[in-house]
C-alpha cells in the first residue's frame, strides 16, 4: 500500500511538469514533500520486514518415548529424548539429546516427568554441568506422580542443553508423551561484545 502511494505521488509530481504560477509551484513542493517522507517511510518498513524475516525460528519439544521405566543406578544417567514432537531450526538432536543453542537470546525452557511413586523421581536440566531446572517428586504410594518445570533463561550461541536422572532416580514415559523436554526462542539478544552505538550529546 505504501509502495503503491509512493508511485502515485511521483505520477502526479511528474505530470505536473515545470510549475505555471505560484500555486503550481506550491503544490509541486507539497506533492515532492509527500513523495520524500513516503519514501523514508518504506525504507523503514523494508528494514523492519527484513529484521523480522530475519529472526531465526528455534523451537523444540520431545518426549522420552518408548514404552516403560528408565531407572539409574549409582550413577547419573542421560536421557536421550527420541520421540520428537517438533524441532524447528534442527537445533535438537535425537541421537545425543542435546539441545545446542543457535543464537543468543531468551528461551523458555520446560520439562514434565512422570514416574510410578515406590521411587523418587528426580531429572535435572543441565547447561553443560550448571543446573538449571529439576523436577522432583518423592515416593508417594500407589498409582504415579507427574511433576513439570519451567523458566525463561538468557542462553549464550553455543550453550548445551541436556537431562539426566538423578543418582538412584527414576522416570517413565509410553506413547501418550508424559515426560517431554521443551524449548523454544522467545527473542534474540544483541551480542554484549557487538558495538554500540553511542548517544548524540
Amino acid at each position: 500500500m505504501l509502495a503503491h502511494t509512493l508511485l502515485v505521488l511521483s505520477a502526479l509530481v511528474l505530470a505536473y511538469g515545470a510549475p505555471q504560477d505560484r500555486g503550481d509551484t506550491d503544490t509541486l513542493t507539497r506533492l515532492q514533500a509527500q513523495v520524500e517522507e513516503l519514501k523514508d517511510r518504506l525504507t523503514i518498513a523494508e528494514k523492519e520486514l527484513k529484521e523480522v524475516k530475519d529472526v531465526p525460528k528455534v523451537a523444540f519439544s520431545a518426549s522420552l518415548g518408548g514404552n516403560g521405566l528408565v531407572e539409574a543406578g549409582s550413577f547419573y544417567k542421560k536421557l536421550i529424548y527420541k520421540d520428537v514432537i517438533t524441532n524447528i531450526g534442527e537445533a535438537y538432536n535425537k541421537e545425543t539429546g542435546m539441545f545446542t543453542v543457535p543464537v543468543r537470546g531468551v528461551y523458555y525452557v520446560r520439562m514434565t516427568a512422570n514416574g510410578p511413586t515406590d521411587k523418587t523421581l528426580s531429572a535435572v536440566l543441565y547447561k553443560g554441568y550448571e543446573s538449571l531446572l529439576i523436577v522432583h517428586e518423592q515416593p508417594s504410594g500407589e498409582g504415579s506422580d507427574t511433576a513439570s518445570n519451567g523458566a525463561t533463561f538468557l542462553l549464550e550461541k553455543g550453550d548445551q542443553l541436556h537431562v539426566k536422572l538423578w543418582p538412584d532416580t527414576q522416570i517413565w514415559d509410553n506413547s501418550n508423551r508424559h515426560s517431554t523436554v521443551t524449548a523454544f526462542l522467545l527473542y534474540p539478544m544483541p551480542d554484549e561484545s557487538s558495538p554500540t552505538t553511542e548517544p548524540n550529546l
